[in-house]
């Protein structure tokens, strides 16, 4: 294979592993997680990619971006290349399911404005109304890259392509007012996975297995991008079917023999949580030698517990490698070394509280901190204080600043924001740096990553923009008051959660239960999470600066001492969306099974009742048959989990999104009481090519 000082480009080494090795497998997509699988060759991806990139050509000029909006599968990856073989911008979006999650889509389309969307008919088809809806889309070329593949097309004309060649934009999750879409080159990608793949130290022919999803900067470059550049294999799965059961994430590790994977934190978590010791029986997992834990705060608890409950299937607790990145820096910019064990400081708690790296001097006071490798050669971190922009000491906890060829270009059409993020300069005037506004320190060379000095709220993997879920809430209900509430993140057993804390309109008569349940919905139902816990609080008591800026920080605090000016407050009571159900719960309320072949639409209501109840911390008596399951909190994690328990227990194929599809009790009951019944039309599954 071409040596990575030869290419300029991705092209290049698709075109490369194309002419080398064009019946090697490249990607293999198992639809539901297990054993429907579709794959494509190195030659299949490149004579896709020509095919879509000569229909691009003529509908659009190099530099176009164009929105990319699929489920998961390998129709993305053929129109992700597709795009950089026509040298059009690709940008990396999901379908909206419905109206609430639109405005994610409109943020990205008012920031990018692309002319052209690739997506899939069926897609288009069930979205179709919904994009109508949208002004922003009323000028796009619709594009259904199913049906070019089914038609003859013209020859491909290999665009000018080089390593400052802008390659697509990634937009960093989470915002919906201010979006940002990070520029990442060809150049950029090549230094990036250059890095991943000395630091793995892979050999061609081995095996990623991957269900982050694809318009997640990860899932891109270690499930799509890396398996190109080292010469192995992606075997690909749809987020939904590991959240629904976590056991095929790592029994596809199994049955391919594969050698590395990369997931959050929570990833392995769940895991240990939700893998049965039956199930562990069928897992081999002695070839996995690389299980990387990145993308949000690593947890020493974590890696321990993960690394002692597989044992048994001869998995390596060396093989577990933390990392740090972020999309600003194309992806990676830490690992641990091959050969090198997991470990984390032992510093003290009050001291790191004032940003000062020292042993802890009482024995009940120390916190870990997960060591998270090292840098590249030819990349340099600095450790510095955000406000002097003075370098920090060795014992001092700074703010994250780094410099290198994997640093992106900037902020698509964002030149202040540029300037200030990507060019900052010390107060020596050493620079320019990639200010990360994350948290850390260095010791003997590795990277300690502390917290975050933005307000950022990041769960499983995914961060999310106070402000935005704060609009989200106070457009809740007419009984909240706008500009006056707090979003913030707590640890909670080592996870992060989020926390609502909301002024109340002066001489409200509203039912407060009914604002906590709008709240919980609204959220739920926009951006996908759980709300951990809300106060109500009097008129003009949340704490603002002198120029009325909302402190969270201080809300914060005020939540944890509990001296907030409460009316009402509410926290979830159940355990984390990673227990395992009780064995009732399993096989449905006393003396009823939904699995038995007599159960009636009765027998599903009243499981589902108790089963919703046990997640939810809430009465089986207070679900609303007919009220949607966001009203009550229901998050995307625990109601795909929801699903495939269902699944196991009817022993019928269910989508992950069934709790979606039908949105109530009332529904899903008539829904699941009809062995015949199919879901709503999905995508097709993706030909063989």
């Amino acid at each position: 294979m071409r040596r990575f000082s030869e290419c300029n480009s991705i092209v290049d080494l698709l075109e490369s592993r194309a002419t080398e090795s064009p019946d090697s497998l490249l990607y293999t997509f198992l639809h539901d997680g297990e054993r429907a699988e579709t794959s494509l060759t190195c030659s299949a991806v490149d004579r896709n990619a020509r095919a879509i990139a000569s229909y691009l050509q003529s509908a659009a000029p190099a530099g176009e971006r164009a929105l990319l909006m699929f489920q998961p599968g390998l129709d993305f990856i053929t129109a992700f290349f597709g795009c950089l073989y026509a040298g059009v911008i690709a940008v990396p979006a999901f379908p909206p399911r419905n109206a609430r999650t639109l405005p994610r889509i409109q943020s990205i389309l008012s920031d990018s404005q692309p002319k052209l969307c690739l997506t899939h008919s069926q897609v288009l088809a069930r979205s179709r109304e919904l994009f109508d809806s949208l002004p922003q889309f009323s000028d796009i070329c619709w594009i259904a890259t199913d049906h070019i593949l089914a038609e003859p097309r013209p020859s491909w004309t290999r665009p000018a392509l080089g390593r400052e060649t802008l390659a697509y934009l990634q937009y960093t999750s989470g915002s919906t007012s201010v979006p940002k879409g990070v520029m990442i080159s060809h150049g950029n990608l090549l230094h990036n996975l250059s890095f991943i793949c000395n630091q793995w130290g892979h050999r061609e022919g081995y095996r990623i297995v991957s269900w982050v999803p694809f318009f997640h900067d990860m899932g891109l470059i270690y499930g799509v991008l890396q398996p190109l550049y080292g010469g192995g294999e992606g075997i690909l799965m749809p987020p939904a079917a590991f959240l629904q059961r976590p056991f095929r994430w790592l029994e596809a590790l199994s049955r391919f023999r594969a050698d590395s994977t990369v997931a959050p934190n929570f990833a392995y978590e769940l895991c240990v949580h939700k893998i049965s010791e039956d199930e562990k029986r069928l897992l081999d997992l002695s070839n996995w030698s690389r299980a990387h834990n990145a993308a949000e705060p690593v947890r020493i608890e974590t890696l321990e517990r993960f690394a002692a409950a597989f044992a048994c299937c001869g998995f390596n607790r060396d093989a577990l490698k933390p990392g740090y990145g972020l999309a600003e820096a194309t992806l990676a910019v830490t690992f641990a070394r091959k050969g090198k064990a997991f470990h984390a400081a032992r510093l003290d708690k009050s001291a790191l509280g004032r940003n000062r790296v020292i042993p802890p001097s009482n024995s009940d006071e120390f916190v870990h901190t997960v060591a998270c490798g090292e840098p590249a050669p030819d990349h340099q971190i600095v450790i510095v204080q955000p406000e002097s922009l003075a370098l920090c000491r060795d014992s001092e906890v700074g703010e994250i600043w780094l410099s290198g060829p994997s640093v992106a270009l900037g902020y698509w059409g964002r030149e202040i924001e540029t300037q200030q993020t990507f060019k900052a300069f010390t107060a020596a005037g050493i620079g320019p740096f990639l200010r990360t506004g994350d948290l850390g320190f260095v010791k003997e060379g590795e990277l300690y990553v502390t917290g975050r000095l933005k307000d950022m709220i990041l769960i499983r993997g995914v961060n999310h923009y106070p402000h935005d879920i704060e609009t989200t809430v106070q457009k809740a209900h007419p009984a909240l008051q706008p500009d006056a509430g707090a979003a913030f993140g707590i640890d909670v057993d080592g996870e992060e959660h989020l926390v609502i804390v909301q002024e109340l309109v002066r001489h409200h008569r509203s039912d407060l239960n009914e604002v906590l349940a709008a709240v919980r919905s609204a959220v739920a139902e926009t951006h996908g999470v759980e709300v951990h816990a809300i106060t109500l609080i009097r008129a003009n008591s949340i704490p603002k600066t002198t120029s009325g800026k909302i402190q969270r920080g201080v809300a914060r605090m005020q939540f944890l001492e509990r001296t907030l000016k409460a009316e009402l407050e509410w926290s979830v009571t159940v355990p984390p969306a990673h227990s395992a159900p009780e064995p009732e719960s399993r096989n449905g309320p006393r003396g009823a099974h939904p699995g038995d072949a007599s159960a009636g639409a009765g027998i599903f209501e009243s499981w589902l009742r108790q089963r919703l109840s046990s997640l939810l911390g809430i009465g089986p008596e207070e679900f609303d048959r007919d009220q949607p399951f966001s009203r009550y909190g229901m998050d995307s994690l625990r109601a795909a989990s929801l699903a495939g328990e269902l699944q196991d227990l009817l022993h019928r194929s269910l989508p992950s999104s069934l709790l979606f599809d039908y949105p109530t009790i009332a529904k899903l009951s008539l829904f699941l009481n009809d062995p015949s019944s199919s879901p709503p039309p999905s995508p097709a599954q993706e030909r063989s090519r």
